[in-house]
């Protein structure tokens, strides 16, 4: 059997645009080499799309009426691109994390979509002997079931995802009778419909039908519950798992398609990002077991009785008066800096107190902001020095020997709860210990409690004093007293 032209470029084509994503992937672990990777994703991504388009196209060339399909694929194309190049244009950095979110929902529902064609396309085994027909058949029928459930239960997972963090929609978790037993339940029955549907001779008649929707509804449902059992402080683990579940999603559409590009970069996305969930839940001390079966992320509800005494404020001529004294100084940003977009003012006090011989690092937590990488990225965009960008890690052991730790807009990343209170809902969770440092001043719009709904101690203690207001208008005004 000859392997047309066209055909034949097409999987070199695919080869080179895995290697691409290969790379890609690489150079995104490092912040230096972050746009080479970018740079190797977008040319694979483009190569793979060219390549699609011409197979496609190959493959019209028996019909009759070739005007239908090639209209329908420039169709979705331009559609697609258009769409994409407006969110690029309008979106904040604070909206990513649910943008990707949301992006992640069309990976699912595109993989519910083609499972769905499969099953009204059938399995064609044209020059295969007929005594392996069947088994191909439940082999296809099979893919198609997997396919189906991966896709949905990642389209309404990211659903929720993205209301929870646009919120649109509660961040408690939601906490039926029972949650877990409903977890298995649903993937118990998924393996009996899957199965029945499997062994189902024929196609003809509505059973097959019948199953396959129960199929899919099952699926849709599991993915809602599975992401509202989850709080909104455990999103960044959410929206990194829900990567995961879009990348085998891709993989499973691509053993349905026979398409050997969207099984190795579904594979690619799928295990990183299920990798990414499981260091990330490490740095939460959280199991990565129960993430996956969406069984963590219990809310604290509102703060604690506890009475921790008064708060002391501060203006913002007398943190500069404190920085002006102090020989190191580190930054630990949160959430709340995103919001204020004061990085720009962040990166110009750095760079004026570098200026006056002032040793000023960051210190990141790995869950800080709604998207892992989040505060990096916003540091990199402010122009900020790499080197002065470390990880909670590098960084835990030197507050005790800081002057002035600035937290801006950070909360339940920097609880001292998680380290020292055993009945807290963050108990265990490794956290930037800011409070060691000789002065602690508290970047916060108010006194509210974090998006884990956690009371913060630190705000409390003798070497804490709280600067409220917009994160950037105070920092502006800590540059006009240096």
């Amino acid at each position: 059997m000859t392997i047309g032209i066209i055909p034949a470029i097409t999987t070199a084509a695919y080869i080179i645009a895995a290697l691409c994503f290969i790379l890609s992937l690489a150079g995104l672990s490092k912040h230096e080499t972050s746009r080479s990777g970018l740079t190797y994703g977008i040319v694979g991504m483009g190569l793979a799309l060219v390549a699609t388009i011409a197979l496609s196209l190959n493959h019209m060339k028996g019909l009759d009426d070739k005007l239908v399909p090639i209209a329908l694929l420039a169709g979705a194309i331009v559609i697609g691109a258009l769409i994409g190049l407006w969110r690029a244009r309008i979106v904040e950095m604070t909206g990513m994390p649910e943008l990707i979110a949301l992006l992640h929902s069309f990976v699912g529902i595109a993989a519910v979509l083609i499972g769905w064609n499969g099953a009204l396309g059938g399995f064609h085994g044209e020059g295969i002997d007929l005594s392996d027909v069947r088994t191909l058949t439940n082999v296809h029928e099979a893919e198609i079931a997997i396919g189906i459930f991966i896709g949905a239960v990642t389209f309404t997972g990211s659903i929720v995802a993205n209301l929870k963090l646009s919120a649109r929609m509660k961040s408690s978790p939601l906490m039926l009778p029972g949650k877990n037993f409903i977890n298995v339940g649903a993937l118990l029955l998924f393996a009996v419909l899957t199965v029945l549907y499997v062994c189902t001779d024929g196609h003809t008649g509505a059973r097959p039908w019948i199953l396959l929707a129960a199929i899919t509804v099952l699926a849709l449902l599991l993915g809602w519950h599975l992401v509202a059992s989850i709080g909104g402080g455990d999103m960044p683990v959410v929206v990194s798992m829900l990567n995961s579940y879009s990348g085998w999603a891709a993989a499973a559409s691509g053993f349905l398609l026979g398409n050997d590009l969207l099984i190795v970069t579904g594979a690619l996305v799928g295990s990183s990002g299920a990798y990414l969930s499981y260091i990330m839940c490490k740095a939460m001390n959280r199991s990565f077991i129960s993430v996956i079966a969406g069984g963590f992320g219990i809310e604290a509800g509102p703060a604690d009785d506890t009475d921790y005494g008064e708060h002391r404020e501060i203006q913002a001529d007398a943190v500069a008066e404190l920085l002006e004294g102090a020989g190191s100084v580190v930054i630990t940003p949160g959430y709340g800096m995103a919001v204020a977009q004061a990085q720009y003012p962040v990166a110009d006090l750095t760079k004026k107190l570098r200026a006056r011989g002032i040793d000023v690092r960051f210190g990141i937590h790995p869950v800080a902001g709604r998207l892992p990488g989040h505060m990096n990225v916003l540091l990199a965009e402010a122009k900020l020095p790499y080197d002065i960008v470390l990880e909670m890690d590098e960084i835990n052991d030197d507050f005790a020997d800081t002057d002035v730790v600035l937290v801006i807009g950070a909360n339940d990343t920097v609880n001292p709860a998680a380290a020292e209170d055993p009945s807290s809902p963050i108990a265990g969770m490794p956290v930037l210990e800011v409070w060691n440092a000789r002065d602690v001043i508290v970047f916060k719009r108010s006194m509210a409690a974090g998006y884990a709904g956690v009371q913060n101690p630190l705000f409390f203690r003798d070497n804490t004093q709280m600067l409220f207001g917009d994160a950037k208008e105070r920092v502006d005004d800590i540059i006009a007293a240096l």
